[in-house]
């Protein structure tokens, strides 16, 4: 990297806030923090329904993330972790968030949030995060059905596009829209290892291949990388992505192509799915502790 410079892999931290909505009127606020190993989010809703959110960089510790992540989230609103009836933690430091009440594996929450982003008809949801890949299917609730995740390998995930960006001098968010400046698609970057595949993109630029050939030939290979899973999983329309490789039209297009088929499209976000269906499973849960409170008062 050059001295001096914006790394390339810096993509935008970013919070949205529902100001029209009175989330004081409401009976139940829950939260979702999903704290992985490259981005850290936080949901807040309000009786189901999307209230806040906010997404940034993982730090070096988990707990630190947790709060960073709910605390942006919350920024502006009035509302403070006491006014938060349940709080789910997921993702890969879901044990270390410390205000939550419970923590649920990242695979059930991108399925919820997956089935809330995308609605009732999605069957097959691929969550490509920073540093795993994994295939789930789910029924009409968002219920999981099946699942495959990939080795321990940055191979196809966001890290492995992050070393990239670095590598071409391109800023992330812009690695797929220059992808497609290329005559004919080149085949894909040999090798399934971040290094390996690194070590043969840098070898094409020092062969003077353009750089927008060397992203195409990456982000085919990384799209084929995701598509294996898929298909060992057995792909099941309609397909959604989560994660943040989800908004690298690069890679979405390609791995279109690889499989087939359309995948769907949400207005939502789709890096806080995981936060997304950790909140949802707070609501649940809040409602389910509420009735119970209720049972206990009304018995004699």
């Amino acid at each position: 990297m050059i001295a001096g410079r914006e790394p390339r892999w810096r993509w935008p931290e970013e919070r949205w806030c529902a100001r029209h909505m009175d989330w004081r009127a409401g009976e139940i606020v829950s939260a979702g923090v999903d704290v992985g190993s490259v981005s850290s989010q936080a949901v807040v809703m309000v009786d189901g329904a999307l209230y806040a959110w906010s997404s940034r960089r993982t730090g070096a510790s988990s707990a630190g993330s947790a709060e960073a992540a709910m605390a942006w989230a919350l920024e502006g609103t009035g509302m403070s972790l006491a006014d938060i009836h349940y709080v789910v933690g997921t993702g890969y430091g879901r044990v270390n968030v410390p205000f939550a009440h419970k923590a649920i594996s990242e695979i059930h929450c991108h399925a919820r949030g997956g089935h809330f982003a995308y609605g009732e008809r999605v069957r097959t949801i691929l969550d490509v995060g920073g540093q795993d890949l994994k295939a789930i299917r789910c029924d009409e609730r968002g219920k999981v059905v099946a699942f495959l995740l990939n080795d321990k390998c940055a191979a196809g995930t966001g890290r492995g596009l992050e070393v990239f960006a670095d590598l071409v001098d391109v800023p992330i968010d812009r690695i797929g829209p220059i992808s497609f400046d290329v005559a004919e698609e080149p085949p894909p970057v040999p090798g399934l290892c971040v290094v390996f595949a690194r070590t043969e993109a840098a070898a094409m630029l020092r062969q003077g291949r353009a750089r927008e050939l060397v992203l195409a030939a990456y982000c085919r290979a990384t799209a084929r990388r995701i598509a294996d899973l898929a298909l060992r999983l057995g792909v099941e329309p309609e397909l959604g992505i989560t994660g943040g490789v989800a908004k690298n039209p690069g890679v979405v297009r390609r791995l279109e192509h690889e499989l087939g088929c359309t995948t769907l499209t949400s207005d939502l976000d789709p890096q806080i799915a995981g936060a997304l269906g950790a909140a949802l499973f707070g609501h649940a849960r809040a409602l389910k502790e509420r009735g119970k409170r209720r049972e206990s008062r009304a018995s004699p």
